[in-house]
């Protein structure tokens, strides 16, 4: 298997974030990898290292304030602060790898945040994966707790709240996966107030999606899924009427389809996609 290396790629603002960079010595194209709100790169190093072994470069970064990045935990500044850390990652990413154009895979949340980035600029990119999109959640904070937000939105931007996904058997249904997701100590339990308006700004973004120029774009779906909403996220794709748009679903999987028992038909779609989009 293809071997990482730890880097740090330096925010606009001047924060330091983790990231891993894989690399073959002769890339066939670059891969730019976004995780969800409560994970960090380390969760789906299995499906980047599947795509070095095919070939790519692939970078993945933990977003500001999550993973191994301790400083300002769970907390963002605005929709496009995050977009420029994305495209800061994209720089960084086209400079190790020679290339000029690059994939975008975003998982979870990370699939709001790759729409978002490829609205915002689209140049170089040569496909979309979004695998279980976090763009019409299910799952949201209650009423109550979504008020006491909205006043810290307007006064104490930094005040932490919890993440409703902390219960393991939404992501999984394997025991093993669901035992690791509690233990592990990385993952991002609190946002602030200032980075759920950031996600809430960034969907007015997002929604110009189907103004932007069609690339290639597949849309990963779990079959058991409990943390977003198919029916609208399937739609939000197949509205969009792009030449080379698909849906692929996995009917007995649940939101984090990495982590099933058997997920290797899914890395398999997963590389197939990006190898016949980089052709």
């Amino acid at each position: 298997m293809t071997k990482y290396d730890e880097i740090s790629v330096r925010l606009p603002d001047g924060y330091q974030a983790y990231a891993r960079y894989w690399c073959s010595p002769t890339p066939r194209g670059a891969v730019l990898y976004h995780h969800g709100i409560q994970s960090h790169c380390g969760w789906y190093e299995t499906s980047a290292a599947q795509l070095a072994d095919a070939g790519f470069a692939v970078l993945q970064i933990d977003r500001r304030g999550s993973g191994r990045n301790l400083s300002n935990r769970g907390h963002a500044e605005s929709a496009e602060q995050l977009i420029e850390d994305s495209h800061a990652a994209r720089d960084k990413l086209l400079r190790f790898s020679g290339l000029s154009d690059y994939h975008m895979v975003g998982v979870s949340w990370g699939g709001k945040l790759v729409v978002a980035s490829y609205v915002h600029d689209p140049t170089g990119v040569r496909s979309l994966s979004l695998v279980t999109p976090g763009l019409f959640p299910r799952i949201g904070v209650s009423s109550a707790e979504m008020a006491k937000i909205g006043f810290a939105m307007l006064y104490q931007q930094s005040q932490l709240f919890d993440i409703p996904l902390n219960d393991p058997e939404l992501f999984t249904a394997a025991q093993r996966w669901q035992e690791f997701f509690r233990k592990d100590a990385m993952t991002l339990r609190q946002c602030t107030a200032g980075f759920y308006l950031a996600s809430r700004r960034m969907d007015k973004i997002v929604a110009g999606l189907s103004q932007t120029q069609p690339v290639p774009i597949q849309l990963f779906v779990a079959g058991d899924e409990r943390i977003i909403d198919n029916d609208k996220t399937v739609n939000f794709v197949r509205e969009l009427q792009w030449p080379d748009g698909r849906v692929t679903t996995y009917p007995n999987a649940r939101h984090s389809i990495e982590f099933e028992n058997n997920p290797q038909v899914y890395f398999n779609d997963l590389v197939s996609f990006i190898k016949e989009a980089n052709e």
